[in-house]
């Protein structure tokens, strides 16, 4: 059988462990994967001599891709629709979504996430995590395939390139004593034998993924959204299948913490700790309104914190306590969620402001260790995010080294952006110098789905998205 074909680069300059390093050899093969990393140095293990072309060289600044560990793809097309003056909050929004559901066909959901991902893969974004829990038709009936929108979702990643963990998600009552749902919450009902012949209907599209680039995981909407019971069915559940990654959304709003202590006895991530195994399959999405031994118990469990900071801003949920995750040892990632925003350095640029408005101080969060001595802030929130990305959604990602997945994004040091700066500033540039995008290249995979920073299907999936919102 015929192997199939190696790829060579030769990128001028590559993060690699978290630091800089010139000239660097990576080599890809056909299956999607790094087969090696090597530079002039001797780091890596050389090449054979003859069994590969010459490599390709390509400028610029190389980097892992981002995982964005938090989206709900079908809320890019309700961007824009809930700004209201007045005294509004996150419950408000909640019924503009509701009443911009009402109206989403299959068609809609597959080209307004096809725009989503474009726009994702030329914000640095090469992989992402699809919370999904809008499930049925208008009214709360299943489709004939009852995984229908899941799947048009996931065919949108296809289209894009980009790779995909797709979460479906329980999701069964109104709130933490509201046992029925809304009729407004109709669409987005589903118990655990539900999610799981959901999972099991959606396993041909992982195993059809090339390199990986489709895999699924499990999702709980919320503690008011799952009752006690429903949570262990869910658990016994998970815990009789194979791994996969774990979400939920938890102590997002002050009225939720309130509720839970009221109606459960506990603060929600304490009731987590307290009645789930808590793992490195877990993901707590938001975690803002968290007290330190909260915190402190995430982080000892191996779990990671999904920050949405753009759409936490936006729905005015708060500032959530970054300093102490990181005392603490613990990780974090960052997702999009309800995308205002669409690029990894936005929502890294706005998850440091809050922490500098909260603390009067700036770069109060401390770097990880593989952090190189004298990295700046958006040097070392890149790695946290890069590390704690991959870890929440399972995937082999997030390094430039042998055995993970090609997912590469180059930096073009012409830009205006970055023009300039050096090994020692290009990552603070990308991350705090709002001023176009600087991304020019982008592979997933293996595969180059962004070049010239352009994605090679971007006009026709903006013309089908335009049609549709």
């Amino acid at each position: 059988m015929t192997q199939p074909a190696t790829e060579s680069y030769r990128f001028e300059h590559a993060l690699i462990d978290g630091t800089w390093r010139g000239d660097v050899v990576v080599d890809v093969g056909g299956d999607g994967n790094i087969l090696r990393v090597s530079d002039p140095a001797g780091n890596g293990p050389p090449n054979a001599p003859g069994d590969q072309p010459s490599p390709r060289r390509i400028k610029g600044w190389a980097l892992p891709g981002l995982t964005n560990l938090h989206s709900h793809a079908f809320q890019r097309g309700l961007v824009g629709r809930a700004e209201k003056w007045g005294q509004d909050s996150f419950w408000r929004w909640r019924e503009v979504m509701y009443q911009y559901v009402s109206g989403l066909t299959p068609e809609a959901v597959e080209a307004i996430s096809a725009q989503l991902h474009v726009e994702l893969l030329k914000g640095g974004f090469t992989s992402v995590g699809e919370f999904h829990y809008l499930h049925h038709q208008v009214g709360g009936h299943p489709y004939d395939d009852p995984a229908e929108l899941g799947r048009r979702i996931i065919s949108a990643a296809r289209e894009t390139g980009i790779g995909i963990v797709h979460m479906p998600v329980v999701y069964h009552r109104a709130g933490f004593d509201r046992p029925q749902l809304d009729p407004a919450q109709a669409r987005f009902a589903m118990d655990v034998e539900g999610l799981a012949g959901h999972v099991a209907s959606l396993e041909v599209e992982e195993r059809q993924g090339r390199g990986g680039l489709v895999a699924l995981g499990w999702g709980i909407h919320s503690l008011r959204a799952c009752s006690e019971a429903e949570v262990a069915r869910a658990l016994a559940h998970f815990d009789s299948e194979p791994w996969r990654p774990i979400h939920i959304h938890v102590a997002e709003q002050t009225l939720e913490v309130e509720q839970c202590l009221e109606t459960r006895g506990a603060r929600p991530v304490d009731w987590l700790a307290d009645h789930v195994r808590l793992d490195r399959r877990w993901c707590l999405v938001h975690a803002t309104w968290t007290t330190e031994e909260e915190l402190t118990r995430i982080a000892e469990a191996g779990s990671t914190v999904g920050l949405c900071p753009a759409t936490e801003a936006n729905l005015g949920d708060g500032v959530f306590r970054l300093p102490r995750l990181l005392e603490a040892r613990g990780r974090f990632g960052v997702g999009t969620d309800s995308h205002v925003a669409t690029s990894a350095p936005s929502e890294l640029r706005l998850l440091e402001y809050g922490q500098r408005l909260r603390h009067a101080a700036r770069g109060v969060a401390t770097p990880p260790p593989e952090a190189p001595a004298g990295a700046g802030v958006g040097h070392g929130l890149i790695l946290h995010a890069l590390k704690g990305g991959a870890r929440a959604l399972g995937i082999q990602a997030g390094q430039l080294a042998a055995g993970m997945r090609a997912d590469i994004l180059v930096l073009d040091g012409d830009h205006p952006a970055l023009a300039g700066h050096g090994p020692d500033s290009v990552l603070d540039a990308w991350v705090f110098a709002d001023s176009g995008n600087p991304v020019r290249d982008v592979m997933v995979g293996g595969d180059w789905v962004v070049t010239e920073g352009r994605h090679r299907s971007e006009e026709q999936i903006a013309r089908r998205f335009r049609s549709h919102v």
